[in-house]
């Protein structure tokens, strides 16, 4: 009842805001600058409480202009019948872009000197605020004060704004022709209900007592108290980090995240894959034969990574898939299905709470849901996996690898080899 109130009483203002900017365009036109100023008044008076703060935002005039017209209105005129003197055209306080000449140029080379003014600007190396700016200005013969040079910004269609990511950087020629390749071949295997997973290592994460990015609802004053240095939990001399490693799963919106605790290597992505299949894979894809793999460029699964295809291949052995990889282009990372559909989802549901423990990071992973149906399972991985690991030429030639025609080091297929039989004693 009460937010039926609000909600009614909010569009009857709205209404009154529309009505009063109406009828100031109807007759703005036909009064001078006092008729003008003292209509405005009548419009706050006739208003009530909060009058000149409506009209000034509904007819966009100064505040100060509708309190004077206001006053205007309560008091007689001193001569009656007789008009009092109105101001010249022209009249009036001068802008102060008018009264300096070469003012908005000379900001222009403090705002951005790089492509305006001095590359040795003594500006260019510090924080660009609005009192900086007037001061240097001052300086330089233009005196202004912090407000001045914010309207003045604005007059210049000047604005707070952030950095944006758009600059990718040198794209390959076949990166479009890539994508197409990929959406292709992800609905050819999707229509034969075979299994589509995107594969990729989250964001290595500090474990303990430290602060985590993003907010969430406590008592008031009673913020989660974290250390101030995130120097790392050491045990045994070694900085405790989790490595979440994730398969989602794209044609059942579900996925899987291994939380190692050792190096992101090869290995890790490959038994990632295996705890996947076994946990939840080949549950799902009882009939399945192959199995399409999106990854990135780069990193332990990228497409120079010689351990990386060769982990795949034992993989391919030992459950007789064939593992079919395809490469996003270099620097399309973004693009990978379990960035924006999973992995951005466990960041949501952790924000703002310390991750203090291998355990506490499982669970926030594998408690991940979304309104779309998404559900993850999660679990810690402890085993041990070491850097540096050389495939040698000898292994490499043993892959039963078959390369697509388009861009082979990208698209590939790993078949599992026919094993000769074990040799009795």
């Amino acid at each position: 009842m009460v937010a039926e109130w609000k909600k009614d009483r909010g569009e009857r203002a709205n209404q009154k805001w529309l009505e009063i900017r109406r009828r100031f365009e109807l007759v703005k036109a036909h009064l001078d600058e006092r008729a003008r100023r003292c209509w405005l008044g009548a419009e706050a008076l006739a208003h009530g409480r909060g009058g000149a703060t409506v009209v000034s935002e509904a007819c966009g005039v100064s505040h100060r202009t509708v309190e004077a017209g206001r006053r205007e209105v309560q008091q007689a005129p001193a001569t009656p019948g007789r008009q009092r003197r109105i101001r010249k055209p022209g009249g009036g306080s001068k802008r102060i872009a008018e009264r300096y000449p070469g003012l908005k140029e000379e900001l222009e080379k403090l705002v951005d000197p790089s492509t305006r003014g001095d590359p040795q600007s003594p500006l260019r190396w510090t924080c660009k605020s609005l009192r900086r700016w007037a001061t240097e200005l001052t300086a330089r013969g233009f005196p202004i004060g912090a407000d001045g040079v914010a309207k003045l910004l604005q007059d210049m269609d000047y604005s707070l704004q952030a950095n944006r990511k758009t600059r990718e950087g040198s794209s390959h020629p076949d990166r479009n022709a890539q994508f197409e390749h990929i959406a292709h071949t992800s609905q050819q295997f999707l229509g034969a209900a075979q299994p589509v997973i995107s594969v990729d290592t989250k964001k290595k994460e500090a474990v303990g007592p430290f602060k985590n990015a993003g907010r969430e609802y406590q008592p008031q004053g009673s913020p989660e108290r974290v250390d101030m240095h995130d120097f790392g939990v050491r045990i045994d001399g070694q900085v405790q980090r989790g490595v979440p490693y994730g398969v989602y799963d794209q044609g059942r919106n579900n996925g899987w995240v291994s939380v190692g605790v050792d190096h992101d290597t090869a290995e890790f992505a490959v038994q990632t894959i295996r705890r996947w299949w076994k946990q939840m894979g080949q549950v799902t894809y009882p009939q399945a034969q192959q199995v399409l793999i999106t990854a990135d460029a780069g990193g332990s699964n990228g497409y120079r990574v010689r351990a990386w295809k060769s982990e795949l291949q034992k993989l391919a052995d030992e459950t007789a898939l064939e593992f079919t990889v395809c490469h996003f282009p270099p620097g399309t990372s973004k693009w990978n299905k379990i960035e924006h559909r999973m992995f951005s989802q466990i960041t949501l549901n952790w924000r703002g709470r310390p991750l203090t423990s291998h355990e506490v990071i499982v669970n926030l992973i594998a408690n991940t849901t979304t309104r779309t149906g998404l559900r993850i399972q999660a679990a810690l991985d402890t085993n041990s996996y070491s850097l540096g690991v050389k495939v040698p030429d000898s292994e490499m030639k043993r892959l039963n690898i078959v390369r697509d025609a388009f861009h082979g080091e990208w698209n590939y297929t790993l078949q599992p080899r026919i094993l000769p039989p074990a040799l009795g004693p």
